[in-house]
């Protein structure tokens, strides 16, 4: 069953940011009671947490709504990715339902896709913001402050990128990235994410296709940062050995790599239209329960060669991760962290479910 989201699509960013979060992240109460809680027994990263599952970054656009999920027992919850630079958002609308049948494949992913307004299960969704930040003063500040509620056992993740600017160099576009990492580590988080599913510079491509501009952003990142775990945040590979090339140079860079962003098509809406103004928006990420099917591939494939490799970065599976039974799918396929961010903004009672299968299989 579908509640009231978190996020409210039918709002603005600026106002789901000035407002949100709704529904029962706005409660302010604790979620979880007594006979559901576990004690931190979990690893993420060197740091004991009371389960391992949480929201990835996109859906918790401030402070507000990261204290309103570490209240419904979400135990790693990922600050929105920040920058250098304050940064506007995309035009409204920035989240709509589309019509899957199925999996959305590589192959229906090539094709066009329908927009709808309507919200029904099984639901997939697809999600244009550009990536929008505040200013590094602002959100400084939010996130300093939401770092200090989050209580035993839970940890709040700080995600990042680098930002392309006119003129910039490809050595200035690295160097934002270690800009970006300081800041980020001034606030006293304990764990970083970068952003490597984003466009390279220069390209209309993934950042994480790159492998070895891959490698020199991580290694600078982790010069700046030094013993802070480092998470990489990458989308699907379709091809298996640049797949594994990428996890053999990167994987003893990098702490953990989270798996998987969305997958890319074009929205159209029910006139066949684009359904997302604005130039460039033609195309946007598609997540929920669709893609499932791409996010447990990555998973079996990270783990193969985290084993071949003799490599010791930790998993985070994401992807279509909607109910209790798709929590399990991910854990069984090799993951040590599961998150969810379409199936937890319907359903903020995602982890309290989960705590309870934790502690009564």
């Amino acid at each position: 069953m579908l509640l009231t989201p978190f996020y409210d699509p039918a709002k603005s960013y600026e106002d789901n940011f000035k407002y949100g979060p709704f529904g029962v992240f706005a409660d302010g109460q604790i979620t979880w009671t007594s006979d559901v809680q576990v004690e931190p027994q979990y690893d993420f990263l060197g740091f004991k947490i009371n389960s391992p599952f949480g929201i990835p970054a996109g859906p918790l656009i401030n402070g507000n709504f990261v204290k309103g999920a570490l209240l419904k027992g979400f135990d790693i919850v990922t600050y929105k990715t920040v920058r250098s630079v304050q940064y506007p958002c995309h035009s409204w609308p920035n989240v709509l339902s589309v019509e899957v049948d199925g999996d959305l494949t590589l192959e229906k992913a090539s094709g066009k896709l329908v927009a709808k307004k309507s919200y029904e299960e099984p639901l997939s969704i697809t999600n244009s913001f550009g990536v929008p930040s505040l200013s590094p003063e602002s959100w400084q500040k939010d996130l300093g402050e939401v770092i200090k509620y989050a209580k035993s056992g839970q940890i709040v993740v700080g995600a990042f990128q680098g930002t392309k600017k006119e003129g910039q160099s490809v050595e200035d576009y690295i160097n934002d990235y270690r800009v970006t990492a300081q800041l980020l580590k001034d606030t006293g988080v304990k764990v970083m994410e970068v952003n490597l599913s984003c466009p390279n510079e220069g390209t209309n491509d993934l950042l994480c296709y790159d492998t070895e501009r891959s490698v020199v952003v991580a290694k600078a990142i982790k010069e700046v940062i030094g013993e802070i775990p480092l998470i990489i945040k990458i989308g699907y590979f379709k091809d298996k050995n640049v797949f594994a090339d990428f996890v053999k140079k990167i994987g003893n860079v990098v702490q953990g790599i989270s798996v998987i962003n969305t997958i890319a098509a074009e929205i159209v809406d029910e006139n066949g239209e684009q359904a997302l103004p604005g130039e460039g928006r033609q195309r946007s990420g598609v997540c929920g329960a669709s893609i499932k099917w791409a996010g447990l591939e990555m998973v079996r494939r990270l783990k193969k060669l985290r084993e071949e490799y003799n490599y010791n970065f930790q998993i985070i599976g994401v992807g279509g991760v909607m109910n209790v039974k798709d929590f399990e799918e991910y854990r069984e396929a090799g993951t040590d962290i599961v998150m969810s961010a379409t199936g937890a903004m319907w359903n903020p009672y995602l982890a309290k479910e989960i705590k309870k299968k934790l502690v009564r299989p």
